[in-house]
């Protein structure tokens, strides 16, 4: 990414609000359900758009805030995605390399049984998300 790796991770962890402002073709609305946006513990209601214009759901928890490596992780509690995962964690990960960043986000996940295809829908909607949030905080 283009953005500094504390202006990208900043945004994801202590601005998620702003998620369908700075990235509405991914994310359309997000509401704070339990704590502070920027705490461990909380939760959160997503609605995002993943594999070409569907609407999903997702309740997640904050499950892990480190600002030294500048690590979210996040775990999925309810939504869709559950109904082909037994567990799902999302964990983003931003390092800092030149002026601007790398961001990794690691999918740990267990399918509901063996039929179920890889993430790759989700895994495509992480980068495109990433990628108009990089967008958005070049522009502004």
């Amino acid at each position: 990414m283009k953005s500094s790796a504390d202006k990208f991770f900043d945004v994801f962890k202590n601005k998620p609000y702003l998620m369908p402002k700075l990235s509405n073709q991914a994310v359309t609305d997000i509401k704070l359900l339990q704590g502070n946006w920027n705490c461990e513990g909380s939760f959160r209601l997503w609605h995002i758009v993943i594999d070409g214009g569907k609407t999903e759901s997702l309740k997640e928890m904050l499950e892990k805030v480190d600002d030294t490596n500048r690590t979210l992780v996040y775990k999925v509690v309810g939504g869709e995605i559950l109904d082909a995962y037994k567990t799902w964690k999302s964990i983003l990960n931003v390092m800092p390399m030149g002026e601007g960043s790398l961001v990794k986000w690691t999918l740990e996940f267990e399918k509901q049984n063996e039929n179920i295809p890889d993430p790759v829908k989700y895994a495509d909607f992480l980068t495109a998300w990433s990628k108009n949030v990089d967008a958005y905080l070049l522009s502004a």
